[in-house]
């Protein structure tokens, strides 16, 4: 009976891996392969034609790099800004689209639309209204209203462009986090606030009592996917202006914005960032989602 039972776990065991071999093959073609050559290449003054080992030296240099630094730093504020700026964005707008009101489908759809739009077009037309030169803003807030300077470039400054990027991925992005909220208000039973109302909780009661604890773990969840992106993101910053200043672009700009490429070191670089950001990660599921 036991030689049976262990004949039959054997089977299923050697099913489960028979099942599961073609996704694990995958993932290791699609994933640990390039994560391990890029460690390889770290390791490496890697050129287009010929590679040198040089150990550890890589590292060295972007640890001593102040610009590298700076942009870490300013990565970090770009996540902090924009993850924390988009889930109050997207909380505040599934509130007001949970409650019944005539045309709420219509106003759903068109909450969407920063997300769904193309890219491309979306950062152009941004690049258009804030154009220092002939830009909407400019034209209303500086040459008509006097609000701001007429010589404020808020694309090609650093610290402005970083703050339009910003703004730029909170407004693009918060639909994403939108959707998530509403779909777990809408489960909230609503036998939770009838009886809050029975006992006399105020409408901020019942949000911070009732509604903040339901939402506690998707939000939480939320803001380590879009911390994760947000990281990494390069597209949308770059193209809004290559002078915010975040570590993509400057691992960019090492490698293919240049005459001299240094693969070795954006290698070392990505590495250490992959390092940091498993180190955050694992520290932010335990101590805030609890998993």
């Amino acid at each position: 009976m036991q030689r049976a039972a262990s004949s039959m776990l054997k089977k299923e065991n050697s099913l489960g891996w028979k099942l599961v071999s073609p996704t694990v093959i995958l993932l290791m073609i699609l994933i640990l392969y390039p994560v391990g050559y890029n460690i390889y290449i770290s390791f490496f003054d890697y050129g287009i034609t010929s590679s040198t080992f040089v150990g550890l030296e890589n590292y060295v240099r972007v640890f001593k790099d102040s610009a590298f630094w700076k942009s870490f730093f300013i990565t970090v504020g770009f996540t902090l800004m924009t993850v924390v700026g988009s889930i109050i964005l997207g909380l505040v707008v599934a509130l007001m689209l949970n409650k019944e009101f005539k045309g709420r489908a219509i106003v759903r759809t068109i909450v969407l639309l920063p997300y769904i739009t193309p890219l491309i077009s979306i950062v152009f037309s941004w690049k258009y209204i804030f154009d220092p030169s002939y830009g909407p803003f400019m034209q209303l807030f500086g040459q008509t209203l006097g609000w701001v300077s007429p010589q404020l470039d808020l694309l090609n400054n650093s610290n402005n462009a970083f703050l339009v990027a910003s703004v730029f991925n909170i407004w693009r992005n918060f639909p994403f986090v939108y959707l998530m909220l509403l779909s777990r208000l809408q489960s909230i039973p609503d036998d939770y606030y009838e009886a809050a109302e029975i006992d006399g909780a105020t409408s901020w009661k019942q949000f911070t009592n009732i509604t903040l604890p339901e939402l506690y773990f998707v939000m939480g969840a939320v803001a380590l996917m879009r911390g994760i992106w947000n990281f990494y993101k390069f597209d949308e910053v770059y193209l809004i202006s290559k002078r915010a200043g975040t570590l993509p672009i400057f691992i960019y700009e090492r490698v293919i914005g240049t005459t001299s490429p240094e693969y070795g070191v954006a290698a070392a670089i990505a590495t250490i960032l992959m390092v940091i950001m498993l180190f955050l990660i694992t520290v932010y599921v335990k101590k805030v989602l609890k998993w």
